[in-house]
């Protein structure tokens, strides 16, 4: 990856958090190239990271190894047209980052011939702290696989996929989970007040909580069904608390959340798939 040459289209939150990544990363910043049409954007990524952006997309691509597509997936399709005809010169391989437009999409747009992933990263990839799934298609060689690992890693953990169909399974659950997860906090928190707990109190205790429970998962070789049953001790407070939830019907109401989430995902994929 340090011998490679890095284009971004687009230079928001998701793109500067890539940028940041890399170069914390060891990569240099004179191999890192951005585009992006907001002249503030171009700005904040230039004067944060000190790396060359342009406006040109078309210029910005020339000479380069990978080209990383954070735009707006409602922007993917004319951005795409717009450098086909560069993009067929220099045969870079393609990361779209943009959730919801497919492979084919990907390929009908920039040139069905290129070297394409699609990622699903989500928003935690800002703290270098993401889950990113992957999925290539079959011009993508395993040199080029790991490349397009490499620079997802550089902001968290990542997986490949072997089925593109499961990308909306992913967006369900890693891509729209950690709103979920604000929300676990956030009737946490209102609950611990209702039983006297101060705001600061309940907000610090609430975090510091989920912080140490994943920690604990993460750092385990024990499935959290398992490590759910260490720390339930028979006809003790958690138990209690976690019969309640169960009686409540969290299961149910969790399946019913991510089946939901998926449905809209796919939905979205066929709305982004052409004008």
């Amino acid at each position: 990856m340090k011998n490679s040459r890095i284009t971004f289209i687009g230079c928001g939150n998701m793109g500067r958090s890539l940028i940041g990544g890399l170069i914390a990363n060891g990569l240099s910043v004179n191999s890192i190239t951005g585009t992006d049409i907001n002249a503030e954007q171009r700005q904040t990524a230039a004067s944060q990271f000190n790396i060359e952006v342009l406006e040109d997309n078309r210029q910005a691509i020339k000479d380069t190894d990978v080209v990383v597509l954070a735009v707006k997936p409602q922007s993917m399709q004319d951005t795409l047209l717009a450098m086909k005809a560069a993009l067929a010169k220099e045969k870079p391989l393609l990361i779209s980052i943009a959730a919801g437009i497919q492979l084919s999409h990907l390929g009908q747009w920039a040139g069905e011939e290129l070297a394409i992933v699609r990622t699903m990263p989500n928003t935690p990839a800002i703290i270098q702290a993401g889950a990113t799934a992957l999925c290539a298609n079959r011009h993508t060689s395993e040199t080029q696989r790991d490349l397009a690992e490499a620079i997802m890693r550089s902001v968290g953990l990542a997986i490949w996929l072997d089925d593109e169909t499961l990308m909306d399974a992913v967006t369900a659950l890693s891509g729209s989970g950690p709103a979920y997860w604000f929300l676990i906090m956030e009737v946490m928190e209102k609950a611990a007040t209702q039983l006297g707990l101060s705001q600061e109190h309940a907000r610090i205790l609430t975090l510091q909580t989920a912080f140490g429970a994943a920690k604990m998962a993460l750092e385990s070789n024990h499935d959290a069904q398992t490590l759910r049953k260490q720390v339930t001790s028979p006809g003790g407070t958690t138990e209690q608390a976690l019969n309640v939830l169960m009686d409540g019907g969290i299961e149910e109401l969790f399946a019913d959340a991510l089946k939901a989430a998926q449905k809209r995902s796919a939905e979205l994929a066929t709305s982004l798939g052409g004008k």
